[in-house]
């Protein structure tokens, strides 16, 4: 019976452990490029400056 709860406990904390660390890296590590998920792709090559154009011309061209 012991065991079992020994058992419980350790997926417990294995779970709270990977979660935490799930939430750390997201919010708290910065060494990583481009956006949170760290995987360093398509996010870190986007181009603001023309995105806030294209916003603004579709803003023009369609008013309402």
């Amino acid at each position: 019976m012991i065991f079992q709860y020994a058992l419980i406990a350790l997926l417990f904390l294995g779970a709270t452990f990977y979660v935490g660390r799930i939430f750390w890296r997201a919010f708290f590590v910065k060494t990583a490029t481009g956006c949170a998920k760290g995987c360093g792709g398509a996010c870190s090559t986007i181009d603001v400056d023309r995105l806030q154009r294209t916003i603004e011309l579709a803003a023009t061209r369609n008013p309402g």
